[in-house]
């Protein structure tokens, strides 16, 4: 009834009787079957039932070996048992495996939005600390009349842009073009993006669209996923220690691999924003178009397409983004030269990083 042990009293004589408090039974010898066990520890019961006797009197052994011939039989009950085990945690395998690729990414969608602000700021920070790990530390520019050009030009942008939260916006020197945003609004521009940048509606471009990530919720609802889904799949794979969840929070972080819907709303946000904002709306397209272009013709070229990789590119997007900007906006600056100058030498002072 029980796993509970009750010392007990056995006799051999025409069956196996067993004595105890509470407790007196018989086993016919010929049902008897022995476990798997090392001398002189012996376990058996009858076939087929759950209850157990365990002793180690080796006179007692002998005597059961002599008395019953096929006491170390194949436990057909056992056997089955055993696969019914197997079949069962293959199933919830199988089901956790499931739950991983198709529900927590269905529950992330819905969740996301209703994440307090303070969390996910938290949960931003944490994010940040562990991208900073992953990149190599980066050290971040702060030349003050850049970051001043860029704080106007932020503002601007974000003005009447309807963002759950302020963007904080770090740029870091790093030999990758790329911008990464996280949880809590938190958008980190790494420099190359702005050195491979040609007009500075090109930068604008891809921020607004960062920003278009930041209005959706997306980076809280790729964390959500990222983090939910290396949980279950650590359960299976039996690592407990939180290793596959950290690694899988930061690649989620770094290739975000938001869906197709997403990265078209985030499209569409970054040209209303450079509509509003006086800049050329176009300019998304021009980019990454360019990167497509120059993707793997040589080590630089292959470390600036690495937004690519993060912002899958189509065509179809390229003309789907100049088709929602019209051609009214093309040919407008949301900065002029002189600022776009003072922007690009955001990291003038701070030495540079490989990208790793």
């Amino acid at each position: 009834m029980s796993a509970r042990a009750h010392p007990v009293t056995l006799v051999l004589e025409d069956s196996l009787e067993i004595t105890g408090r509470d407790l007196r039974l018989a086993w016919p010898l010929p049902d008897l079957a022995a476990g798997d066990t090392a001398p002189p520890f012996m376990r058996l019961g009858p076939a087929g039932h759950a209850a157990r006797v365990e002793f180690t009197d080796e006179a007692l052994a002998a005597a059961l070996k002599d008395r019953c011939p096929d006491l170390y039989r194949t436990d057909p009950s056992a056997s089955a048992g055993r696969l019914r085990l197997v079949l069962w945690s293959i199933a919830a395998g199988i089901s956790v495996i499931l739950l991983a690729i198709c529900g927590v990414p269905a529950i992330a969608v819905r969740l996301a939005p209703v994440i307090p602000a303070a969390i996910e700021a938290r949960l931003g920070g944490a994010v940040d600390g562990q991208i900073g790990k992953i990149l190599g530390d980066p050290p971040v520019c702060d030349n003050a009349p850049a970051r001043a050009v860029l704080d106007r030009l932020i503002e601007r942008m974000t003005a009447d842009a309807g963002l759950p939260v302020g963007p904080a916006i770090t740029v870091r020197r790093h030999a990758i073009a790329n911008a990464l945003t996280l949880p809590g609004g938190r958008v980190v521009v790494l420099s190359d993006l702005i050195e491979q940048s040609r007009t500075p509606d090109e930068f604008a471009g891809v921020l607004a669209h960062e920003f278009g990530h930041v209005a959706a919720h997306d980076p809280m609802r790729a964390l959500l996923a990222a983090s939910g889904s290396s949980f279950l799949l650590s359960l299976v794979l039996g690592d407990l220690t939180g290793s596959t969840i950290i690694i899988a929070v930061g690649q989620a972080a770094l290739s975000a691999g938001y869906s197709r819907e997403a990265e078209n709303a985030a499209d569409s946000y970054s040209v209303g924003v450079m509509r509003r904002s006086g800049g050329d709306a176009t300019a998304l397209a021009t980019i990454l178009e360019r990167i497509a272009k120059d993707d793997g013709k040589d080590d630089d070229k292959a470390e600036f397409a690495s937004l690519l990789r993060s912002h899958p590119f189509t065509k179809e997007r390229a003309n789907r983004i100049r088709a929602m900007a019209g051609t009214e906006t093309v040919g407008r600056r949301i900065l002029d030269e002189t600022e776009w100058a003072t922007l690009k030498g955001i990291c003038r002072n701070v030495p540079a990083t490989s990208a790793k």
